[in-house]
């Protein structure tokens, strides 16, 4: 028996404003709304049947093994909450793409990673059982291949094929949490970096909300992490300069007054428009306010000796180069107007 195969003669309403897999796996709710009875649905589920029960209440229409978007669609079935007064979970508006609206409930872990695109995540049907994020408060348990783990609040979901899923940091702190290989960890946070997915603070501060940075086999992976993503950043600031016409700074230096105390270090510095930017890579581990504060002491003291700075964040430089070079523009435009900085010198770092 496949999707095209009718229901048993009791159901009423037709399956044709279903989609492909909506019409192979069906809840006890969507069936009985279709004219299925309990004992109809028993009999199609005895040994040797056209149907299978994949979780409980949720059926597969045909025998043999379920695909992966079967698996997918069953575990968001189970775990969704249904909101319509026949339990039947909301269906899109009319005019509105023919996919089931999963109410609460998204993929996360290995097999959002997956669903995201990660090459270092393994295939979909290779995975024993695949995570779905709920509610703190939902009374649900994990059974079958479906695994169920719990947020408050729940983050607002993304979609990747056609399937609702958690945003990639909360997907890696899902899938990190139940890793032990080291290498696997590392290379789940390199890709996300790499491939653009998020940046490295995001990734941190999950991790840190979720208490997984006493592990020392994260704690390792991270520390690569944040090298490599400081690394990244700094490829695309020399980009920014480079692409957007902007007059050459020298790169990577330390600030002193003469014969005083340590300024601090600056990614790129105008000298004579007394300009500095500073790229914010901050990825807090315990205190946010303390290190936003330790930045914001630096960058104080700097501009009351006359010198501009402007901090710009890895994401802000991936996701808008052009504004960012704009602002860097507009800051040594301006530098005639002020009145001259103090004499600071400048030495490599």
């Amino acid at each position: 028996m496949n999707h095209n195969t009718p229901l048993p003669q009791a159901a009423a309403r037709p399956l044709r404003h279903l989609s492909e897999v909506q019409r192979r796996v069906l809840t006890t709710a969507q069936l009985r709304s279709h004219g299925v009875s309990p004992a109809e649905m028993n009999e199609q589920c005895r040994s040797g049947g056209p149907w299978q029960q994949l979780l409980p209440g949720v059926y597969l229409l045909h025998p043999g093994p379920p695909t992966s978007e079967e698996r997918l669609h069953a575990v968001l079935l189970y775990a969704a909450r249904e909101v319509t007064a026949s339990g039947v979970p909301a269906q899109p508006e009319p005019g509105q793409s023919h996919r089931p609206v999963y109410r609460e409930a998204m993929i996360t872990g290995l097999a959002a990673l997956t669903l995201h695109g990660f090459t270092s995540a393994p295939p979909l049907l290779s995975l024993d059982r695949i995570d779905v994020l709920v509610p703190r408060l939902r009374r649900l348990r994990s059974t079958g291949c479906a695994h169920v783990l719990r947020a408050a609040p729940l983050p607002a979901p993304e979609e990747a094929t056609g399937v609702p899923v958690a945003p990639v940091p909360r997907a890696l702190t899902d899938a990190v949490s139940q890793l032990t290989d080291a290498g696997a960890v590392r290379r789940l946070l390199s890709e996300a970096v790499r491939g653009g997915h998020c940046e490295p603070a995001a990734i941190v501060r999950e991790l840190n909300n979720a208490k997984l940075l006493s592990r020392p086999h994260v704690v390792d992976a991270v520390d690569s992490l944040l090298a490599e993503g400081r690394a990244i950043a700094e490829d695309r600031l020399y980009t920014m300069v480079r692409e957007f016409g902007l007059p050459d700074p020298v790169w990577n230096v330390d600030l002193r007054l003469p014969g005083g105390p340590h300024l601090g270090g600056l990614d790129a510095y105008w000298p004579e428009q007394a300009v500095a930017v500073e790229l914010d890579t901050r990825a807090p581990r315990q205190d946010e306010d303390a290190l936003w504060s330790e930045y914001a002491r630096k960058r104080e003291h700097l501009e009351r000796l006359g010198i501009t700075v402007v901090y710009i964040t890895p994401k802000k430089l991936r996701d808008g180069m052009e504004q960012q070079a704009a602002v860097v523009r507009t800051a040594l435009m301006a530098s005639g107007d002020r009145d001259p900085a103090a004499y600071v010198v400048v030495l490599p770092r």
